[in-house]
């Protein structure tokens, strides 16, 4: 059961993150997929303020994207009033079955409430010879360092709890019925913030992602006070603190 995120709060500027770094490598991944599916009606669930939605929106006939946050959605309306959007649940999504060629989850897989039955639900809306691909984090590797980790207590163990392994995914996507799957890293982000830059980093803000914003205000303060300690601690060499991040891509395919 994921622990529900204010995202009416976090709307207004969850944009920031693509001024910051538009995830080129998922728009391509996206993008490619579209074209070797031959996708017409595609589905993203969770679409937030749109970044996707608009994405792919001129290389298909149909595309829906449905969120949970009326505010998220008032961000996508903004940025395009022809945008064909709803509110609705991952776990009860309102469509026939064998809706759509394509179901997309990007950075959202760990918000819905039931992770497994929302991908038996994604099955069901699929024809045949459709898709469902996930795009998200997968901290059970090892591999990836996150400031945030270092200077937040609590946050990565909430990330273990909160996102599912690559492996788990995949045997749950079996289950469901696919008969295929495909694993592969869609972006590789590394950053570096040097001194005073942390501070400015939209990451670092209370709303600026869901890991802060599920903090409650006490501790994120305290991590405030733990930067700003490594920030006047660095003997006139300023510090630096890294984002080296893998965004998974796990395409399920029912054929």
């Amino acid at each position: 059961m994921s622990v529900p995120v204010n995202y009416n709060a976090v709307a207004p500027n969850y944009n920031a993150r693509y001024a910051q770094n538009p995830l080129a490598g998922v728009a391509r991944e996206l993008r490619a997929l579209v074209a070797q599916s031959g996708a017409r009606d595609v589905l993203e669930v969770g679409c937030g303020t749109g970044r996707w939605v608009i994405e792919l929106q001129p290389l298909v006939q149909r595309i829906a994207g449905l969120d949970f946050s009326f505010g998220m959605l008032k961000q996508a309306q903004v940025q395009d009033t022809g945008l064909l959007l709803m509110n609705g649940d991952a776990n009860d999504l309102p469509f026939p079955s064998a809706s759509f060629d394509l179901v997309l989850s990007i950075n959202a897989l760990q918000h819905y409430a039931d992770q497994r039955a929302f991908i038996s639900e994604a099955r069901r809306l699929l024809r045949v010879g459709g898709a469902l691909a996930i795009v998200n984090l997968d901290p059970h590797t090892g591999h990836d360092h996150w400031y945030l980790y270092d200077y937040f207590d609590g946050v990565q163990t909430a990330d273990l709890q909160r996102f599912p392994s690559s492996g788990t995914l995949l045997d749950w996507m079996l289950a469901a019925g696919f008969t295929r799957a495909e694993w592969r890293v869609a972006e590789h982000i590394h950053q570096e913030f040097v001194g005073q830059a942390i501070l400015d980093n939209p990451f670092t803000q209370k709303n600026g992602s869901s890991q802060l914003a599920l903090l409650s205000d006490t501790a994120y303060a305290a991590g405030l006070e733990r930067l700003h300690a490594a920030l006047t601690g660095a003997d006139g060499t300023p510090p630096v603190f890294v984002t080296d991040q893998r965004l998974t891509l796990l395409v399920g395919w029912t054929h």
